[in-house]
């Protein structure tokens, strides 16, 4: 494949054009083979082809585009998709940009020993190019790519004159370097290549006229004299002198990047985004202390510095540390002075230093290293004004300014990743022979994966030899301990606290304070409403804070909205909070953050559950949802949070706020199935109504963990907790609750296969909803339980008239205040119903809604439960969405843990494989769901995987294994007395 670029975008395949109609096919491509080989952001395509439309329609647009040039290719697959975009393969050779720039750099380094040769690669080069870089289309996101590829076609011209006077062509090439100067008049380096060509030629006169055009020029466009380089040459045409290849004298060369740090690891990255930068780049490396700005920006500097043959120069303008920043005016007199001037003669204002080192640097391939910069007004005197020098800025400020205005390319330096950060220590420390694992990993991410941190933490063990790495990583457990061991020996300059403080310094008052609460929250990341309960303070005012707090690098936006600090820093937030704020002002804060997440929490459930909105909060910047998808990614996003700030409670002796914040989010955390986070949850819950000898919200904790066990199929375990639950309620008289026991208990023998024993709890609980009479919205959503687990249970035993009966009363309750699941639920048992009766078109209807709604509510449970509707899409004829549909419930059960849906979601994959004609596939699912549903001891699914290994040990020939299976599914079925038993029976009998 050959891709063209420089010119019309053009694609060649297989020895032909392919058709790329149309400007957005162009802008794709064109946008692709920019960041070839690079993964591509979906966002940057879109806003590529549509600009800042962000509608639905727009990402549905770019996945036909894509679509149709991968259709264009005849290796589709160099086109992937990846996580978060696309990227396009492109290899060596194949794009006209890449051998366009490998041919320049060849010429040029061929032209020290050999120029006609080299001259001949340059014009190779250059006739590559045939027009204006991707067709001309403007498309911001290219303008940068075909700019530097402009710059690089003149600097190709340049170099391609230079060899040719290096290879003694000087009078045939005046022709045309007088037409490039005309087209390029403030190209001064041309200038002097036709200054010298004439002068090589015996043309001083013309030479010296070339030079007094040239001057006119640049003093009427730019009101200033030419640069240094073509002054001299003139200089030297006058008196007579020869003149080198250059055509030009070299100026002094500085030389002032400090000593590249040792044991420098990783950061390949960010190392390649600098390579790829042009001559005249700006560029600036930003991020938080002790991330490593200053030694990437070293080391690049290092690794390219034969890029800038005329020299570099470097400053710490100390913009944060102990000492005074730098003034520009200092920096540009010790620049200047550098550069080969003498102090007398350096202008005493600003604005004239300035402009001389913009004279004196002008035309020169020279690096400027800016480091540690406190403010963008710092910066921009110091800046050359010409594109042939190249400066790199780093600090700790997003020098938002720089980039709007002077248009700095910003490189984002984070944390390092873990490989590079693990790389870096053990290059630090070498191997250490019987540390224990995982200790590496601990220390790494106490270190928080800043470079500073770890060379700190490298240096206590490099200084005690005695001392082995698990020595040290019980030194760091605490927040506190972790901060003052890494003071590197009390070096001011690389203490881990005192870095940090120097950005917490430049903040103001009330950024300060909102850091410092930071380090009271419980959790990893946070939204800025949750920043605002505990600040006190309005949504708009709070986010101004937080913006500054991202512009000093203190805090990380982890994703939209949602901010975070790392480990360290969390640990100097606290540290500060402690010793700044009075006691009764965090607990204050803490109040409000507790309140916050428990009111906030109850209007998102109460809006997933029932679509209604609970009383507005005291709370500020408390959140409001639209819609249950809304709620849904609020409660997903805040999961973690809530559950620790839970847990965080009781630590903080507010048993209660533990209590009621878990009552809030149960049903959440059931029907999501994070059983993991609810039993840690509820077993402090449980802890706390003990200590606090509240035997009502010891019932809630009870109930609450016997439903996760019955979800994580523990039998033993939920009987226990469900009937200490009852205990609890009976004994401290909550009668509302004891109806909500019976349900439970029903549901529990429901599951043990005791259906006689489910129907009487269940019958009793709806008699006690019914005697109470009580209009609330839980008798409701009690009645509606009830009734929907009495048609369950009646449908397993296959008495579907009772069942369609009871199912129907229930859907037929009010719907202003009943719980949506419920609701959900009763279309579930009655789409089986319909189902088991062969009226498949009237299950289909429900058995949709319910796969609707468990989606619109993230309700896992019920995503997973809807796998009767794969049998339903079969019988109808729409079999591979009875595929889609099985294969669904299986993910969520595997993603869930979820062993009670497992096993019935097994047996059904096997049994659609079956129906399928495909006993052999069907097997492995029978045999997987028999040993779940012993391991779980749910007699019913044990009897249908019994039925089904038979059935497809028939279907394989294998008689003497199916009859073993039936048997055993006979005598359980019987057991429990369920229609199945027919069926299997009437095998035998054949």
């Amino acid at each position: 494949m050959e891709f063209e670029v420089l010119g019309t975008i053009r694609l060649r395949d297989a020895g032909r054009d392919a058709m790329l109609a149309g400007r957005l096919r162009r802008t794709l491509l064109g946008v692709l083979l920019a960041n070839a080989n690079r993964v591509v952001p979906a966002g940057v395509l879109t806003e590529a082809m549509w600009g800042d439309q962000r509608d639905d329609r727009v990402v549905r647009n770019l996945h036909t585009h894509v679509h149709r040039l991968r259709g264009v290719f005849t290796q589709p697959d160099r086109l992937r998709s990846e996580q978060d975009g696309y990227l396009l393969t492109v290899l060596p050779g194949e794009l006209d940009a890449e051998r366009f720039e490998t041919l320049i750099e060849d010429g040029v380094n061929t032209t020290a020993h050999d120029p006609r040769r080299g001259a001949e690669l340059i014009r190779e080069a250059l006739g590559i190019w045939r027009g204006a870089p991707f067709g001309g289309l403007d498309v911001p996101v290219l303008h940068d790519e075909a700019r530097r590829l402009g710059e690089q076609r003149l600097r190709a011209t340049e170099e391609l004159y230079t060899a040719e006077l290096a290879a003694g062509r000087h009078t045939a090439v005046i022709a045309e370097l007088t037409e490039l100067v005309a087209r390029y008049p403030l190209r001064e380096r041309l200038h002097g290549l036709l200054m010298t060509a004439l002068y090589r030629g015996g043309q001083q006169a013309g030479a010296l006229a070339a030079y007094r055009s040239a001057r006119a020029v640049v003093v009427e466009e730019l009101g200033q004299e030419p640069g240094p380089e073509l002054r001299q040459l003139e200089q030297r045409i006058l008196a007579g002198e020869p003149i080198d290849t250059e055509a030009t004298a070299r100026q002094a060369t500085p030389a002032q990047l400090p000593y590249d740090v040792r044991g420098f690891s990783g950061r390949e990255a960010e190392l390649a985004t600098l390579d790829e930068l042009t001559p005249g780049a700006l560029v600036a490396v930003v991020g938080e202390g002790g991330v490593g700005k200053t030694a990437l920006a070293v080391r690049w500097a290092h690794r390219a510095r034969e890029r800038f043959p005329d020299g570099q120069l470097y400053v710490d303008l100390r913009g944060y540390g102990p000492d005074e920043p730098m003034a520009p005016g200092d920096v540009l007199t010790a620049f200047l002075r550098e550069l080969g001037m003498d102090g007398s003669t350096i202008p005493p204002g600003l604005p004239e230093r300035a402009a001389r080192l913009r004279t004196l640097v002008d035309g020169r391939r020279l690096l400027m290293v800016l480091d540690n910069a406190r403010t963008v007004e710092q910066v921009r005197p110091l800046l050359p004004g010409g594109a042939s020098c190249s400066v790199v800025v780093t600090s700790r400020d997003s020098l938002a300014g720089l980039v709007a205005r002077e248009g700095a390319h910003r490189v984002r330096l984070g944390r390092l990743p873990y490989d590079e950060a693990l790389a870096l220590f053990r290059g630090l420390v070498g191997d250490r022979p019987g540390t224990a694992a995982g200790t590496e990993t601990a220390l790494i991410e106490r270190c928080a994966r800043l470079p500073l941190a770890l060379r700190i933490a490298a240096e206590q063990v490099n200084a005690r030899p005695c001392r082995n790495l698990d020595d040290l990583l019980s030194e760091l457990a605490g927040k506190q301990a972790v901060l003052d061991l890494l003071d590197a020996g009390g070096d001011r300059h690389t203490a881990v606290r005192t870095v940090f403080s120097w950005s917490y310094q430049r903040l103001s008052p009330d950024a300060q304070r909102l850091f410092r609460l930071f380090g009271l929250h419980p959790g990893k990341d946070v939204d800025a409403c949750a920043l605002a309960a505990l600040a006190d303070a309005g949504h708009r005012a709070t986010r101004s804070l937080v913006d500054a707090l991202l512009r000093a690098h203190l805090v990380e936006e982890v994703a939209p909205g949602r901010f975070q600090l790392h480990d360290l820093l969390s640990a100097y937030a606290a540290d500060l909070v402690a010793s700044t704020d009075r006691l009764d002002e965090r607990e204050a804060a803490l109040t409000r953050l507790l309140d916050h997440y428990h009111h906030t929490a109850r209007a998102a459930v109460d809006q997933l559950e029932q679509g209604g909105l609970v009383p507005e909060s005291p709370v500020v910047s408390t959140p409001e949802f639209e819609s249950a998808a809304h709620a849904l990614r609020w409660l997903d996003a805040e999961r973690e949070n809530l559950v620790r700030a839970a847990r965080f409670a009781v630590r903080q002796g507010r048993p209660y706020a533990t209590m009621h914040l878990g009552g809030v989010l149960f049903r959440y955390l059931s029907s999501g199935a994070h059983h993991q986070q609810a039993l840690v949850l509820y077993q402090d819950a449980l802890m706390a109504a003990r200590e606090q000898h509240d035997v009502l919200e010891e019932g809630h904790a009870n109930r609450y963990l016997g439903a996760v066990h019955y979800r994580l199929g523990h039998p033993d375990t939920v009987r226990e907790h469900m009937h200490l639950a009852l205990r609890c309620y009976q004994r401290s008289g909550a009668v509302r609750y004891e109806r909500v026991q019976l349900l439970n208990l029903g549901v529990v023998c429901t599951w043990l296969g005791r259906y006689q024993e489910a129907l009487g709890h269940f019958a009793e609980a709806l008699a006690r909803y019914r005697e109470a009479g009580e209009t609330e919205v839980s008798t409701v959503d009690g009645c509606a339980g009830a009734l929907t687990n009495l048609g369950r249970v009646h449908c397993f035993l296959g008495d579907y008239e009772a069942a369609l009966a009871y199912l129907t009363e229930a859907l037929a309750l009010p719907t202003g205040g009943q719980d949506r699941r419920n609701a959900l639920e009763a279309h579930l048992n009655t789409g089986i119903v319909y189902s088991r009766l062969g009226q498949y078109e009237r299950a289909v209807g429900y058995l949709e809604r319910v796969r609707a709604g468990a989606a619109e509510t993230g309700n896992r449970l019920l995503q997973a439960g809807v796998f009767p509707l794969a049998r339903v899409y079969w019988r109808l004829g729409r079999r591979a969405e009875a595929f889609d549909c099985i294969k669904n419930c299986l993910a969520v059960v595997r993603g869930t843990g979820d062993r009670l849906a497992a096993a019935s979601v097994l047996t059904a994959f096997g049994d659609l494989y079956r129906e399928a004609g495909s006993p052999a596939e069907a097997m492995p699912y029978y045999r997987e769901g028999l040993a779940v549903a012993e391991a779980i001891g749910k007699p019913y699914e044990r009897g249908r995987a019994l039925a089904g290994i038979g059935y497809a040990s028939a279907d394989l020939g294998d008689e003497p294994v199916a009859v073993t299976h039936w048997l055993e599914a006979l005598r359980v079925f019987e057991a429990l007395g369920v229609p199945e038993t027919a069926e299997v029976r009437a095998r035998l009998a054949f």
